[in-house]
């Protein structure tokens, strides 16, 4: 009796609900634990310093170097109601990245993913290196996922439902998208693309009032845009320019590949730190195409053609022993495309009968395909964007997910862990490309001498984070030159401190001591290259960095 109780109790705790309320809990853990371990990168803090310049004084004007307004917009309304730190300025993207596990809920229960397929797909979401990484940081990808998630949510309910509420959301989750990053078109492309697909294939069929619903949705997204393009109307030329200002910056980025790299840049983070993805992601693509079967098909055809085999599935023999082909089944005859494109317009036709799971499989790997070719093709090469690809990934790597496929995940989730705890919560510089130019924690010794002092030079334009460190009544003890100066002038200053980068800098100051500090650093390929089988378990070596150099007076009566 004792051992039917216990085991009654063990499958209620092992429900599926209790399954993924416990991912959901290891989700919010992983991204809101210790949220400010690590100081502000050189972008976030680029990004909270416009979002407080944006509360303080009111202003901004959209620059597409620095993407959209939404995120601005946000986070200032953060720091009003919380106060301005680096913990608030990661709140919103820490938050967003947590609500893409419950968002997995709703495609559950329309039936594009099975009970295993939702659980898996959401222990990936909770413990992905990048996943994690980027919730805990104050860029736009974040607000994209999500974004993108919402959207695809949205989709599947107005096609199932027919209402337009859902298509008024979606409308809304592209206007905010395209508001925060640039990229958010690709997204809206790649779905847009294969709807057109479903409809053309009788797979799904758009209500009577589509057109309206499309309309409504668009003048949401346009109104959107227009109004945190305009900056809330303090700036309503820019609604009819800031998209041309915004293919000219960005086609000049892809251009010059100020950051660039090979096609398969992306490839290479994968296998750093989504490798159990990425293989589940290849077998689960193989399991669609049925590539068993189609060798087995091939084989057999092979066999057919060499005379082997004595019978042929399909046939049946007639009186007077002459094979006959079976007559296929009937199909419904076709019509000309102009009398479809009606029947399309019109909200008409019959759909087909279709089995959600595999047309759900066959969207993501279209998406994820498109994804990775389109970034594989921007010149733009940052380790944020596999976020873009990751997402579609996840949905790959858990087709057709048996119990046997299902431990495997679980049990490969082990690298996954391992690398997002590195990656996310190490309380040190880390030689990893995830960074891309991170401030070091070598800085906190900076501050600590900046706060010490009472008058402090700064002769170099390698100068962030500072203004964000150092803001509101802190900036008064910083002297802002953006390059070296002549030594008069330092001296004249009585400055308790000079910082200056170490490749323009004095050879000396008289009375003052020097220090060299790290400012930011990045994983350096050149450094590396000669062992990356190596680095690939030990994560270790050398990497790039910019420093500075820190001059501090001399207390009088003393000797530098």
């Amino acid at each position: 009796m004792k051992a039917a109780v216990f085991a009654a109790r063990a499958r209620e705790q092992l429900s599926f609900e209790g399954l993924f309320l416990l991912i959901l809990l290891v989700t919010i853990a992983l991204r809101f634990y210790s949220l400010d371990l690590k100081l502000f990168h050189h972008d976030e803090a680029i990004h909270a310093w416009f979002s407080y310049k944006l509360l303080t004084e009111g202003t901004y004007i959209y620059d597409p170097m620095y993407h959209g307004p939404l995120r601005y917009y946000v986070t200032a309304g953060m720091f009003a109601l919380f106060g301005d730190s680096d913990l608030v300025g990661r709140l919103i993207p820490a938050l967003l990245g947590t609500l893409l596990v419950p968002l997995l809920y709703p495609i559950y229960k329309l039936g594009y993913l099975d009970r295993k397929q939702t659980l898996v797909a959401a222990l990936f979401i909770a413990i992905s290196p990048n996943m994690v990484y980027f919730s805990r940081f104050l860029r736009d990808d974040p607000f994209i996922i999500f974004f993108t998630m919402v959207l695809l949510v949205a989709l599947l309910y107005y096609f199932e439902r027919h209402q337009m509420r859902y298509a008024l959301i979606a409308g809304t989750v592209i206007g905010l998208g395209i508001s925060t990053m640039e990229n958010m078109p690709i997204v809206v492309l790649i779905f847009g693309v294969y709807l057109l697909y479903l409809v053309w294939a009788r797979k799904v069929r758009l209500p009577g009032h589509w057109i309206r619903d499309l309309a409504l949705g668009a003048l949401v997204v346009f109104g959107i845009m227009a109004a945190f393009y305009s900056s809330l109307g303090a700036h309503p030329e820019m609604i009819m320019t800031w998209w041309l200002r915004a293919i000219e910056h960005w086609t000049a980025m892809h251009q010059m590949q100020r950051l660039g790299g090979p096609p398969y840049f992306y490839m290479l983070l994968f296998i750093l730190y989504e490798v159990p993805i990425l293989i589940l992601a290849v077998i689960g693509t193989l399991q669609f195409i049925d590539i068993r079967g189609s060798i087995s098909r091939w084989r057999e055809r092979k066999m057919r053609h060499a005379g082997t085999l004595e019978e042929v599935e399909g046939t049946e023999e007639s009186e007077e022993g002459v094979p006959e082909v079976a007559a296929p089944p009937t199909a419904p005859q076709p019509c000309g495309w102009r009398d479809r494109l009606r029947e399309i317009v019109s909200g008409g036709g019959e759909v087909r009968p279709v089995d959600r799971q595999k047309e759900f499989a066959r969207f993501a790997i279209f998406w994820m395909l498109l994804s990775i070719a389109a970034y594989a093709y921007i010149g733009e090469k940052v380790p944020w964007l596999i976020l873009h690809q990751l997402l579609p990934m996840i949905f790959v790597a858990v087709y057709a997910m048996t119990t046997k496929k299902a431990v495997i995940a679980v049990a490969a989730s082990a690298f996954l862990i391992v690398m997002t705890l590195h990656v996310a919560f190490t309380p040190a510089d880390i030689n990893e490309p995830i960074v891309q130019v991170q401030n070091s924690e070598d800085l906190r010794e900076v501050f600590a001498k900046i706060d010490a002092a009472d008058k402090v030079a700064v002769a170099t334009d390698s100068y962030w984070p500072l203004p964000w460190y150092y803001r509101g009544e802190r900036a008064s003890k910083l002297s802002y030159y953006s390059q070296k100066v002549s030594e008069p002038t330092i001296y004249g200053g009585d400055f308790d401190l000079v910082i200056t980068h170490d490749g323009d800098t004095y050879p000396t100051l008289e009375g003052y001591v020097k220090e060299t500090s790290r400012l930011n650093y990045w994983f350096s390929y050149e450094e590396n290259k000669e062992r990356l089988l190596e680095y690939y378990f030990l994560r270790d070596g050398k990497s790039g960095s910019r420093n500075l150099e820190i001059f501090s007076r001399v207390p009088a009566g003393t000797t530098a």
